[in-house]
Order: C-alpha cells, then sequence, then structure tokens
C-alpha cells in the first residue's frame, strides 16, 4: 500500500512520540520506515556572523554527525521493522516536504506537540508547515499520550463522512487500513438543526422532532450505504453513528471516547493559499483532538 513510510525526528521525546505507531503500521503493512532528520541550517547558522561561513559548515556537519547516530540508536531499538536512516541539510519543513514529494505511496508519520487550548499547533511549527504543504498522505500523533502495547495500539478507525464525494475519497484507505491492522471502522455523520429558526418565529416551520427524525433517519440511511459497501470489500467489523451537533466537536468528542482510536479523514488536494482553509473541519480536529489523525489528499480544487 505503501513504499515507505517516512518519520522526521528532531531528537525531542516529543517527536518520538509516533514511534510506537511507526512500529505498528510497518509491521501492519510490511512496510520499510526511513527515519529522517534535518540538520535545519538557518535554525543553527542564525546567530552567526555573515562573515562566519566556515563556523557555519562546521556547525552544520557537527549537528549531521549526531544527527546520523541518534538515528541509528532509533533504528536499533525499533530492530522488528526494516528501516533506513538519513540526514538532509536545510529547512527542516521544506526539507521534509520534499523527500515526501517523490514518491505520493510514502506515508509521512510524525508528532505534534501536546498543547492545550490557544497553544496548541504553535503557527510556523515545522509540523504545521509539513500539514499544510504535504500532498502525501499524512499520520499525526498527539505527543504526551503514552501507549504501550504496539500490537493494538490502535484498536479502530472513526471515519467522519458528510456525504460529500471528497468525504467518501477517504473510504479505500479506511478499508485497506482496516483489513491490514484488523480493525474495527466507525462511520460517522453529524447534522445540525437549525434551533435558531424558532425562536420567536411567526413563520409556519415543520415540527422540530419531524425534522430531527427526518435528518436521523437520512444521515442514517447514507451511512448504512457505506458500511455495506466497506463490508463487500472485506472490511470485518462496521458500524455506523449519527449524532446532532456541530461536526468537528462531535467528532472530537467520539473518538476521545474511544479507546485507541484514529480519526481518518480527506481533506481538499488544493494548492497554494487555498491549501488547508482555516476553518474547515478537517483542521479542527487536527488542531484540537487528542487522538491519532489520518489525513488524505481528496481531488484537487482549482
Amino acid at each position: 500500500m505503501y513504499t515507505k513510510i517516512l518519520v522526521p525526528l528532531d531528537g525531542s521525546t516529543t517527536a518520538e512520540a509516533v514511534l510506537p505507531y511507526v512500529e505498528a503500521l510497518a509491521l501492519g503493512f510490511r512496510t520499510a520506515v526511513e527515519f529522517l532528520s534535518v540538520a535545519d541550517v538557518g535554525a543553527m547558522t542564525s546567530h552567526l556572523a555573515a562573515d562566519k561561513t566556515h563556523r557555519a559548515d562546521a556547525v552544520v556537519a557537527a549537528e549531521a554527525k549526531n544527527s546520523a547516530a541518534y538515528l541509528e540508536n532509533i533504528a536499533k531499538r525499533f530492530a522488528r521493522i526494516s528501516s533506513q536512516c538519513r540526514v538532509l541539510r536545510g529547512h527542516a519543513a521544506e526539507a521534509i516536504l520534499e523527500a515526501a514529494a517523490k514518491d505520493r505511496n510514502t506515508l509521512v508519520a510524525m508528532a505534534t506537540h501536546g498543547r492545550s487550548g490557544a497553544q496548541r499547533w504553535l503557527l510556523g511549527s515545522v509540523a504545521e508547515k509539513v500539514l499544510r504543504g504535504t500532498t502525501n498522505p499524512l499520520f499525526l500523533v498527539r505527543a504526551g499520550v503514552a501507549k504501550t502495547s504496539p500490537q493494538r495500539i490502535i484498536n479502530s478507525i472513526v471515519v467522519p463522512l458528510d456525504g460529500s464525494a471528497l468525504a467518501e475519497e477517504i473510504l479505500p484507505t479506511v478499508s485497506s487500513w482496516a483489513q491490514a491492522l484488523d480493525l474495527e471502522v466507525t462511520l460517522i455523520r453529524a447534522f445540525q438543526m437549525p434551533g435558531a429558526m424558532y425562536a420567536g418565529s411567526e413563520v409556519y416551520l415543520p415540527d422540530y422532532d419531524e425534522l430531527r427524525k427526518e435528518s436521523h433517519d437520512e444521515a442514517a440511511a447514507y451511512l448504512k450505504h457505506q458500511e455495506v459497501r466497506l463490508v463487500k470489500e472485506g472490511v470485518r467489523t462496521v458500524a455506523i453513528r449519527t449524532m446532532e451537533g456541530t461536526a468537528a466537536d462531535e467528532i472530537i468528542n467520539f473518538a476521545h471516547n474511544e479507546t485507541h482510536a484514529l480519526v481518518a479523514m480527506s481533506t481538499h488536494g488544493y494548492t497554494g493559499v487555498k491549501r488547508w482553509l482555516l476553518g474547515s473541519v478537517t483542521e479542527k480536529v487536527v488542531r484540537h483532538g487528542d487522538d491519532p489523525v489520518l489525513i488524505v489528499r481528496g481531488g484537487r480544487g482549482e
């Protein structure tokens, strides 16, 4: 399914939070792993004067050597999987994006800061730049969540669907993951009732409970259709859930209450300034959820 799993590491415990997941994925998919470190020229030499080029080169060379040794130790820790190590020089996010873009079947797996509130996903971070810039499938893990048994580090996949063709583009990936890793799948769809329209309205509106039931039934019928599709493809266990509320909030809360869940979503394949439109449901889930998220780019927009 994947040519390899690309794992950017910077030597921090935050970045290493993804490693137990990577081991499980590599074993499940029988895929090789590439541990990648970037000797970030800008970060290490910004304090040096312009005429100290030779010193800058020495600093970067030393960092590259240290990074290579660090990655080799990581590879030894995860000897059950086939892996290779690579150290690049440049700016971290750009180097990661370039390395991933060479093969569209490369899965990028990395960890994000486990911050809360307004501090979560600080703008300008390497992870966010990769999130916004990559067209590769991307697996993100929130650092700070302890996991143990690699074989069952993920038990289920939560798949939000809104009825659009874009959202459904995640389903082939979900089918492959569920079968390769023996995961249960839960398809969910949130619907929101226009409650504000009823308050003090002088216009006749249909019965609110009837509208809610119609919305629920429509969502359930749609999910049932997708359930049948996945079962026919060989997915062992598929459940469906409808819920009333704001999509992002319902997705986050549902996944949080599941045991070792992964949220899988498709998002726009836009490029440039349109990529990762602020306020999208997918971005809210990535920013504010606590569970791992798998993101696949959908069809490209204009």
